[in-house]
């Protein structure tokens, strides 16, 4: 079983095997990032605010690229709000002026108010530039395991064992 530790070849190839599946999912990261026009073309919805649309867990798949239309009133929308790192997907509800300049109001399905008090200091709408993207896509419940990992750190530790020791003892 370990006998891999005993022949470097082997060992050396275990680990460019391993590094190459690691530069092989930040390539598809950033190529998903460049065709979608969005910094993070997939996000998990970590609280229930946008109910009975998305569920806490739902995997959302995003799209930046308003080419031929804009963003429009009932959209559902992914931002970041300034010196806050955690993006929130809520619907835009209102909607001032067009283009780039435009200002949108956004509210969670869940919510009672609208978002003005999430926004910065100061800031009573969002323009274009804090959006990441229009929702066109999910999948339910597949983003559970990134808050089960967010939310037990050690978890990230042991998987991260488990795929050690997969590499380590796999055989060819």
């Amino acid at each position: 079983m370990l006998s891999a530790l005993g022949n470097p070849r082997q060992a050396a190839a275990q680990l460019m095997n391993f590094g190459l599946i690691l530069s092989t999912a930040f390539m598809m990261w950033k190529g998903l990032s460049v065709i979608s026009d969005s910094p993070s073309p997939i996000v998990v919805v970590l609280s229930g605010s946008m109910e009975p649309a998305f569920q806490r867990g739902d995997l959302l798949m995003l799209w930046n690229r308003n080419l031929f239309t804009e963003t429009s009133v009932g959209e559902v929308v992914v931002y970041n709000v300034k010196d806050k790192d955690i993006p929130i997907v809520h619907r835009v509800i209102s909607k001032f002026g067009t283009g780039p300049t435009a200002k949108l109001l956004t509210k969670g399905d869940n919510n009672d108010s609208d978002d003005t008090k999430l926004y910065a200091p100061g800031q009573n709408y969002l323009v274009r530039e804090d959006i990441i993207g229009s929702v066109v896509g999910y999948m339910p419940f597949v983003g559970y395991v990134t808050i089960m990992l967010s939310e037990h750190p050690w978890m990230k530790t042991v998987m991260l064992g488990i795929m050690g020791l997969v590499v380590v003892l796999q055989r060819e």
